[in-house]
C-alpha cells in the first residue's frame, strides 16, 4: 500500500472503479478503531501516531490532518468511549419514571467492559499532567463531565415533574456518578487486575438505590 492510498481501508465492499471515499466521521472512527487495535497489541508505549496510521492504512500526513497530535487522538477516543457508555434517552424513554431513566442512562454497558485503553489514557494524563495540563483538562472535559451533565438534565426534569426536590442538581449528579460507577483507583494501581463485571453492576444497583432513597424518589 502506497503512502497515500488513503481511501483508508475504505471498509467498503470491493468493487470496480475508484473506491468510495470515507466521510469525515467514518475516517475518524477508522482511526480510533486503529488506536484500540494498536493498544491491544502493543500497549500504550507502542501506541504511536506512526503505528496508528499504519494500522488504519493511511499516511501519517492524513492522520495529522484529522488529529493534530497524540493528545488530540486520545481526547477523541475518550469522547467516543463516553458517548457509547452513556445511553441518550429518546422522547419515549424521557417519559419514564426517574429511576428507569437513570438506569437507562447510566447502567453498565458493553462499553464498560472495554476499559483497558481508557484506563491507560487516564494513567497517561496523570503522568503527563504537570507538563501538559492542557491535555489533562481537555481529556477530562470529554469524560466524566458528559455523564454528569446528562444525569443533571434528568434530575432537572425530575424536579419539574415533582418526582424529586433537589436543590443543586449538578452536585447531585456528580454524587450519583461517583456512587454508581466503580472507582478507577484499583485498576490504575494494578492494571492486570481482572474486571468483575458482576461487581460493577451490583455497585451500580446499590448506588442508585441509595441515591433515590436519599432524594425521596421512587426506586422502580
Amino acid at each position: 500500500m502506497s503512502a497515500d492510498s488513503d481511501q483508508d481501508h475504505d471498509a467498503a465492499t470491493p468493487r470496480r472503479g475508484r473506491p468510495r471515499a470515507l466521510t469525515p466521521d467514518e475516517r475518524r472512527d477508522l482511526i480510533l478503531d486503529a488506536l484500540q487495535a494498536v493498544f491491544d497489541r502493543s500497549g500504550m508505549a507502542g501506541t504511536t501516531m506512526s503505528a496508528v496510521a499504519t494500522e488504519a492504512g493511511m499516511s501519517k500526513r492524513t492522520l495529522y490532518a484529522v488529529f493534530d497530535d497524540r493528545a488530540a487522538l486520545l481526547e477523541a477516543f475518550t469522547e467516543r468511549h463516553m458517548s457509547r457508555a452513556v445511553h441518550r434517552l429518546d422522547p419515549e424513554e424521557q417519559a419514564l419514571p426517574l429511576a428507569s431513566r437513570l438506569r437507562l442512562l447510566m447502567a453498565p454497558s458493553e462499553a464498560t467492559r472495554a476499559l483497558n485503553l481508557p484506563f491507560a489514557i487516564l494513567r497517561t494524563i496523570i503522568a503527563e499532567a504537570s507538563e501538559r495540563p492542557d491535555m489533562a483538562r481537555r481529556i477530562f472535559a470529554r469524560g466524566m463531565p458528559a455523564l454528569r451533565a446528562a444525569v443533571a438534565v434528568e434530575l432537572d426534569r425530575a424536579n419539574a415533574r415533582g418526582e424529586a426536590h433537589i436543590e443543586d442538581t449538578e452536585a447531585a449528579a456528580a454524587l450519583l456518578a461517583d456512587m454508581a460507577r466503580p472507582s478507577p483507583l484499583d485498576r490504575l494501581v494494578d492494571p492486570a487486575k481482572p474486571m468483575d463485571f458482576e461487581a460493577i453492576e451490583a455497585r451500580f444497583d446499590f448506588g442508585l438505590r441509595v441515591f433515590l432513597r436519599g432524594i425521596g424518589a421512587a426506586e422502580d
